[in-house]
C-alpha cells in the first residue's frame, strides 16, 4: 500500500491525480491540502476518508472540524510544511500546488527523506539549485509530473548525460498563437483562458498565453536533467501530441507522444519505472491526427521566454523576481486590473528594478528566496 499525501488536491493536477488512484487498491489518500474550494474538499473527504487535511485558511478548517471530528485538520503555509512530514509508512508526496507557496513543502519533504512527485513548477524555478542539491544529499528522487518533463524523463531513461545533444521542449503557442503583437493590445481575459488544446487552471492557462509557462519549463528542465540552458530548445508544435523530444549526439531524435491530458504523466510518475494500463488515460490514433507541425519559436513574439533564459543565466535570485512578478501580474490580469501585454511590461520592469538587487548579495537561502518573492509580489500587486 502506497500512502499518498496530495498537495493541491482540488486543482487541475490534483483532481486528475485522484482520477488515477480512485480505483487502484495500491494507493490510499491519507492526507491532502486544498485552497478555497471547500465543497470539493468535502467531496474528497467523503470519497477517500483521509486522516489529515490542510486548508488555506482557519475559517474553513474550523467549519470542517465540526463536521469531521475524527480527522486532523491544519491550515496555512505551516500546515503545508507539516502535512508532508506526516508519520506514515510508504509515503508518496505529490506536490500539485500552484505558485511559490509550493517551494517550502517540497523542501520539507526532501529534508525528511521523501521522494517528491513534482508538478509545482515554482519549486525548481525559484529554488532549483537548493532543491536539487538537497535531494542529492538526502538520496531522494524528484519525479516530474509536467507533461514535457515527464516526456524527457521517459526518453532519457537508460542513457548517459554525455549522449544528450539537446532537449527539445514543445509548446502549443497558447490561446493567442495566431495573433500578431498588435492584435494582443485588446485581447480579453476570456480569450486568454480559451486554450486550444489543454484544459487547465486559470493561472497556468494565462502563463501559456504569454508563454511564461514555457520559460519556466526551460528552467525546470535545466535543473531536473542537469543540461545547459543553451541546449534546451523550445519548439512550437500546435497539436500538443509530442510533449518533448531528445536529440542525441549521433543525430537521432526520440519523441514521446500522448494525448493532451495529464492523466498519463501522472500515472507514469506514480508507477515509475513501469508503464501500466489505466482506464482514465486517453489514447490517441495518429492516423486521425494525420499531420504534425513544428515551427521555430520567436523570442520577439514571445519575449517572456527570453526573459526566463536571461534570468537563469544571470543567476542568484533573478528567477525569484521573474516568478514573483509573473504571479502578481497574472493575478492582476485575472482581476481585470491590467491589460494582457501589461503582464510582460511588469515582469521586465521588475527584472530591471535595482531595488531588488541587494538580495543578490551573499548566499542564497530558502528564507531569502521567500522574503524576496513576497516583497516583489506585494510591491507589484498593491501598486494597481
Amino acid at each position: 500500500m502506497k500512502n499518498m499525501i496530495l498537495l493541491g488536491a482540488t486543482g487541475s493536477i490534483g483532481t486528475q491525480t485522484l482520477d488515477v488512484i480512485r480505483n487502484n487498491e495500491e494507493y490510499r489518500l491519507v492526507a491532502f491540502s486544498f485552497g478555497n474550494n471547500v465543497n470539493r474538499a468535502i467531496e474528497i473527504i467523503d470519497t477517500f476518508q483521509p486522516k489529515l487535511v490542510c486548508g488555506a485558511n482557519a475559517k474553513d478548517i474550523i467549519d470542517l472540524e465540526e463536521q469531521y471530528p475524527n480527522i486532523t485538520f491544519m491550515y496555512g503555509e505551516i500546515g503545508l510544511q507539516q502535512i508532508v512530514t506526516f508519520d506514515i509508512e510508504n509515503p508518496i508526496v505529490v506536490n500539485a500546488l500552484v505558485g511559490a507557496i509550493g517551494l517550502m513543502p517540497t523542501a520539507c519533504a526532501i529534508e525528511n527523506g521523501r521522494d517528491v512527485y513534482l508538478a509545482n513548477k515554482e519549486s525548481l524555478v525559484i529554488g532549483g539549485e537548493i532543491i536539487m542539491k538537497k535531494a542529492k544529499e538526502k538520496g531522494v528522487n524528484i519525479i516530474p509530473i509536467d507533461s514535457e518533463h515527464s516526456a524527457i524523463f521517459q526518453l532519457i531513461r537508460g542513457t548517459q548525460k554525455e549522449e544528450i545533444a539537446q532537449l527539445l521542449i514543445t509548446a502549443s503557442g497558447g490561446a493567442f498563437r495566431d495573433k500578431s503583437r498588435a492584435e494582443l493590445l485588446h485581447v480579453t481575459k476570456e480569450e486568454a483562458l480559451n486554450h486550444p488544446n489543454w484544459k487547465m487552471g486559470d493561472k497556468i492557462t494565462i502563463d501559456c498565453a504569454t508563454m511564461m509557462n514555457k520559460g519556466f519549463e526551460l528552467i525546470e528542465a535545466h535543473y531536473l536533467f542537469d543540461v545547459d540552458i543553451e541546449n534546451i530548445v523550445p519548439i512550437l508544435h500546435r497539436e500538443s501530441v509530442i510533449h518533448s523530444m531528445v536529440e542525441f549526439v549521433d543525430g537521432s531524435i526520440f519523441a514521446q507522444i500522448g494525448s493532451s491530458d495529464m492523466h498519463l504523466p501522472i500515472l507514469y510518475a506514480l508507477e515509475y519505472p513501469k508503464h501500466i494500463q489505466n482506464e482514465v488515460v486517453k489514447k490517441i490514433d495518429l492516423t486521425e491526427i494525420g499531420t504534425l507541425h513544428f515551427e521555430k519559436l520567436s523570442f520577439q513574439r514571445y519575449p517572456l521566454v527570453q526573459c526566463a533564459i536571461d534570468a537563469l543565466k544571470k543567476g542568484k535570485l533573478q528567477c525569484t523576481i521573474l516568478n514573483a512578478a509573473n504571479e502578481a501580474a497574472v493575478k492582476l490580469f485575472l482581476e481585470d486590473k491590467i491589460q494582457f501585454l501589461d503582464i510582460e511590461t511588469i515582469i521586465m520592469d521588475a527584472l530591471n528594478d535595482q531595488t531588488y538587487q541587494g538580495f543578490n548579495e551573499g548566499e542564497v537561502s530558502l528564507p531569502k528566496i521567500m522574503s524576496l518573492h513576497e516583497l516583489v509580489y506585494q510591491s507589484i500587486y498593491y501598486k494597481y
